[in-house]
């Protein structure tokens, strides 16, 4: 004999809820308050040992606030859900490099699946856009640092022996620039690197291009490496082909709103960053730096005074 539960009456009320829900990305914008929600949980729940870079407290807070009102965007504004949604994908994305790992994975699945799953939906007709793009997200997330590792292994032994006997400066020039947008950016890992004075450690950064705006690099000498000798600026510089950027210190602003900073002892980017992130305010110590082509524009050289 089945027991059958008695079912709730479908009144006034649930029928307008249900015909509010059918009209709007309902589901999406409940996976990113729900990603939102546990972003913000973690910094402030009893846990002793946390993984964070520098204000990773405050960034969770942040970040677990901004994908909680993109999910309210996404139930009241459902119009904007494609700009929502990129934003939100971003800031998902980013989380694991500022907020504790993505709140230990679990916040940025919740905020990459419900971004997907709102840029995907349609108003009406079919939905199978919207409920396959955060698979294919997640799985290509998790396939593509085992890829990216591959390819590494992959490359022809004449590049990797030229890059690796190559001697870099003891002490890394200082870069800025006011933009730095790569194309194909991956974490490679920590190598060390030789120089006269021994080996260097520095993060390794792979991509297929890059371009960079108000390009400034100043060297510096052994002494403390506060003595400027050469100054080099462009406009724009241009990094085309097999690009690979050995540095000790990177700092910078992803989509000018959180400001990140990445070392050999520090917490790593994220594997795989999307092609349309961008940074600003950049400044880093770059050690060496190997492209097929490198191409700038009002490139200026002078030597400094003081030396």
């Amino acid at each position: 004999m089945l027991l059958r539960l008695p079912e709730l009456p479908d009144g006034p009320a649930r029928r307008r809820f249900r015909y509010w829900r059918r009209t709007r990305p309902f589901w999406a914008g409940t996976l990113l308050v729900l990603g939102g929600t546990e972003l913000l949980v973690i910094p402030l729940s009893p846990v002793t040992v946390l993984v964070s870079l520098g204000l990773g407290g405050l960034a969770a807070l942040g970040i677990g606030l901004a994908l909680i009102v993109a999910g309210l965007f996404l139930w009241f504004l459902p119009s904007a859900r494609h700009y929502v949604s990129v934003n939100a994908l971003i800031l998902s994305v980013l989380s694991f490099a500022a907020t504790n790992l993505g709140g230990f994975l679990v916040g940025m699945a919740l905020g990459i699946a419900g971004s997907a799953m709102g840029f995907g939906w349609t108003p009406r007709g079919n939905r199978t856009l919207a409920v396959a793009l955060p698979v294919v997200l997640l799985v290509t997330a998790s396939i593509a640092p085992t890829a990216g590792r591959a390819e590494a292994a992959a490359r022809p032994p004449a590049r990797a022996s030229a890059s690796a006997s190559a001697s870099a400066a003891a002490v890394p020039p200082s870069v800025a620039a006011s933009r730095f947008a790569p194309h194909g950016f991956a974490f490679a890992g920590v190598a060390d690197i030789p120089t006269a004075e021994g080996p260097l450690k520095v993060i390794v950064l792979r991509m297929r291009a890059a371009s960079l705006s108000d390009y400034r690099l100043t060297t510096r000498d052994g002494k403390g490496g506060e003595a400027h000798q050469l100054a080099l600026s462009a406009g724009s510089l241009e990094l085309r082909g097999d690009v690979t950027l050995y540095l000790t210190r990177f700092r910078g602003c992803l989509e000018g709103l959180v400001c990140l900073t990445f070392s050999p002892d520090a917490l790593p980017p994220p594997p795989v960053i999307p092609p349309f992130v961008f940074m600003t305010g950049v400044t880093a110590e770059q050690a060496l730096v190997t492209a097929d082509t490198i191409t700038a524009d009002g490139l200026v050289l002078r030597a400094l005074p003081g030396v």
